[in-house]
């Protein structure tokens, strides 16, 4: 290996990991859904098939899976935190970049979901998605309900978690808000107790290891199709966490908003899914 190939590598490296720390993040900051940052850094595919045949699959893509997996676990226990409290203390600006770092990507998402050719199913597919996904979203959002969190619920949350990754647009946090449960499933999560953490965990990888093996088959039989409702939920999911009020509330907030959409599209650009030989 020469040194210019040995530093491309590194960088290839160091993006893949930059991209899953991101990805770890989203996992668990409200509004952002895992599963569209699966998509928007190209990884949806490769992961959805290593989750249901891991062997067959590690051995395919592992130049893509391990610093992506090391990304996300860093990303999701300890970037997290700290960012967690930025999007706390600045939530618009916060997700004006996520809104930025996604449309950055998205016609990359187009690229990917016509490479096998388009047909009439691919866009009845890719609209009813965007429809569905825009009443589903909006009628999470108008529920509101109370309840007391136990094993049971922590196992629906585990659910939820992965969800969210398997069906891009669908935030666990969305789902999980209007039951009261997002706040005790987190901070259980975030001081590792093992009353939330078991369950959790057991409810995400019983739905992983179900629900993936028929994504990945999907992809196989009908992939047009599959790929272009994916595009169509991430399209909904991303339209509906817009920040639409704070963005024309006042000068400053227009600035600040466009700044950070322009400081998303632009790492997008940066740091976007590339074509890849092992995805």
């Amino acid at each position: 290996m020469n040194v210019k190939s040995g530093f491309d590598s590194a960088i290839h490296f160091a993006t893949l990991l930059l991209q899953g720390m991101v990805l770890g993040l989203g996992a668990v900051l409200p509004g952002i859904s895992g599963g569209v940052l699966c998509v928007t850094f190209g990884f949806y595919k490769p992961i959805m098939e290593f989750l249901a045949s891991p062997v067959r699959s590690f051995r395919k893509h592992y130049r893509l899976l391990i610093p992506v997996f090391a990304g996300v676990v860093v990303g999701f226990l300890g970037v997290s935190k700290i960012l967690a409290v930025m999007l706390e203390t600045y939530t618009d600006i916060s997700v004006c970049f996520f809104v930025g770092l996604i449309g950055g990507m998205y016609p990359s998402i187009i690229r990917e979901a016509g490479k096998n050719g388009r047909n009439g199913y691919s866009y009845v597919s890719f609209f009813a998605s965007l429809i569905l996904t825009f009443a589903v979203l909006i009628g999470i959002d108008a529920a509101s309900f109370d309840i007391l969190p136990n094993t049971f619920w922590y196992v629906f949350c585990g659910f939820c978690m992965s969800l969210s990754i398997i069906a891009p647009g669908l935030s666990f946090s969305t789902l999980l808000m209007p039951l009261g449960l997002y706040t005790p499933f987190i901070d259980g999560l975030g001081s590792l107790r093992p009353d939330v953490l078991v369950p959790g965990l057991f409810g995400a990888a019983v739905t992983l290891i179900l629900l993936s093996k028929l994504i990945n088959r999907l992809f196989e039989t009908h992939y047009s199709v599959a790929f272009h409702a994916i595009a169509g939920i991430v399209l909904a999911a991303t339209a509906i966490i817009v920040p639409y009020g704070s963005i024309f509330e006042s000068a400053s907030s227009f600035f600040a908003d466009a700044a950070a959409l322009a400081a998303g599209a632009l790492i997008a650009f940066l740091f976007g899914p590339k074509d890849r030989a092992d995805t």
